[in-house]
């Protein structure tokens, strides 16, 4: 049997670390970069740490030799100087994977997305710029289609999971991570439908995506449905039923956040992603579905069960740590297009 090998480049992150202890499930050699691999080793058992730095290029480069995948799910820090970084790191990750003759693939989002694309858009809908952070996400698509590098795209909404972290709308509005839930916070306009995403399930995906290599043609992009809320209740209903007892909604204090955005940098970034609370944007899945025949999910009340107790706001359930881990979870459902 022929050896697979992957760099991952975030694997401390929610994106990336889903996506290694999938791929290492399913018999793949795993390499993690960071800047201190020893700090990092314990926490995430099974990986080959490597010592680097994703900003730089001869690192990255080092790290890819021999891999035939490399997952691009690493951010500049603290959402610091995005503008300037973003482009830079992506292009050390293309050169790197051009050397090694691997496939790039990229977690996306919906921030590509404008009013233009409709309610709705397909993996080939228009990307227009909305916000600064869509500017950026549409750039480095761009980047991989012009590079004829061999890259995949897989495009989701707003990540939660057992190892969310602090960047995610889930553990950064919704609850408080560590403390039991008695209220949750409700982004939303009243009736407007939001496009969840959970990590097990994107990390799943992308990893059937690419164990079909053969198949994918040089730059190929997919969106995924994931967990959608028709009227912005069905995922605080979700985290009432798995704590077992009402929760006081409150509105989220969006008038708050220009007061803290200079003692808190994410609240700049979450004010500009305020639109995808004010309206609704579903990405269709139907180019997905069609190639792999079904979307990998997992149900709601369980996703929200195994999250809230990787985020230490319930005691984990009977079997569900090492589920919540990420090392050995129970097959997904696969479900077909929602329509």
């Amino acid at each position: 049997m022929t050896t697979r090998t992957a760099l991952v480049l975030g694997a401390t992150g929610g994106v990336g670390g889903a996506v290694a202890r999938r791929l290492m499930a399913e018999g793949w050699t795993v390499r993690a970069m960071h800047r201190d691999p020893e700090r990092v080793r314990r926490a995430e058992d099974g990986l080959a740490w490597v010592r680097g730095d994703a900003m730089v290029a001869a690192d990255v480069a080092a790290a890819a030799a021999g891999a035939s995948l490399l997952v691009h799910a690493v951010n500049p820090p603290g959402y610091r100087d995005w503008d300037r970084l973003v482009l830079p790191m992506l292009d050390a990750s293309i050169e790197a994977a051009r050397a090694a003759d691997a496939r790039l693939l990229l977690p996306g989002n919906v921030y590509v997305y404008g009013r233009d694309a409709g309610p709705n858009p397909g993996a080939d809908a228009p990307q227009t710029p909305r916000t600064a952070k869509g500017r950026i996400r549409i750039a480095m698509e761009a980047r991989l289609r012009e590079s004829g590098l061999r890259s995949l795209v897989v495009r989701a909404g707003d990540f939660f999971g057992p190892r969310t972290t602090g960047n995610s709308w889930f553990s950064a509005g919704l609850v408080r991570p560590g403390r039991p839930v008695r209220t949750v916070l409700a982004p939303g306009a009243p009736g407007i439908g939001h496009q969840w995403a959970y990590l097990p399930d994107v990390a799943e995906t992308m990893v059937r995506l690419a164990a079909r290599e053969a198949e994918l043609p040089r730059f190929a992009a997919f969106n995924m449905d994931g967990h959608w809320d028709p009227d912005g209740r069905q995922m605080i209903a979700a985290i009432a039923r798995a704590v077992g007892r009402e929760v006081r909604v409150r509105r989220f204090p969006w008038g708050l956040l220009p007061l803290a955005a200079p003692f808190w940098p994410l609240a700049r970034e979450i004010r500009e992603m305020r639109y995808l609370w004010q309206e609704p944007l579903r990405m269709s899945n139907a180019e997905l579905v069609g190639f792999l025949g079904a979307e990998p999910r997992t149900p709601l009340d369980r996703a929200v069960r195994e999250t809230l107790a990787g985020l230490g706001c319930l005691p984990p359930g009977p079997g569900s740590v090492e589920e919540a881990r990420g090392l050995s979870p129970r097959p997904a459902a696969m479900v077909t297009d929602r329509s």
